[in-house]
């Protein structure tokens, strides 16, 4: 036996030991990755839903339930008929606080600006708890409160 036989022969199964070795945290640096992006794009469609609920509030007066109700099933469900699925799972019309110049008028009826005042309408989606599929490298989590604020109609 040659003195590169031996070598080659001791090197045997290197390759697969060292694999073994990268594969465990590089597989939990991937799931790692794959969920942190889905709870990024789960908060991202939070705060459209949000966004788009104020915005249906701000083109209305304030006082109105129907269009509070309309605005709370906007940030659920996408539809102000509160008809199909929650854009995000667990997500409830329970969680969605709606503010006006007549539900909150201390802080959004006449608001004085530089230019005069302004009524301000606020959609909030509160204590949303997102699930992780992979718990073991990110764990659930409950979100800050997301919302939005904009002018309405005085």
């Amino acid at each position: 036996m040659t003195a590169s036989s031996r070598s080659r022969s001791r090197q045997r199964g290197v390759a697969a030991v060292e694999l073994g070795l990268l594969l465990t945290p590089l597989v939990v640096m991937i799931f790692g990755t794959t969920e942190l992006g889905r709870a990024i794009y789960s908060y991202n469609t939070l705060d459209k839903t949000v966004r788009d609920a104020a915005r249906h509030l701000s083109q209305h007066g304030p006082g109105d339930a129907a269009i509070a109700t309309q605005a709370r099933c906007l940030a659920v469900y996408g539809t102000t008929d509160c008809t199909g699925t929650a854009v995000a799972p667990g997500l409830t019309t329970g969680m969605v606080v709606v503010c006006d110049a007549s539900l909150c008028p201390g802080t959004h009826a006449n608001q004085s600006t530089g230019l005069g005042s302004v009524n301000l309408v606020t959609a909030s989606i509160q204590g949303y708890a997102y699930n992780s599929l992979v718990q073991f490298v990110v764990p659930n989590m409950t979100f800050n409160n997301i919302s939005a604020t904009l002018r309405a109609q005085l």
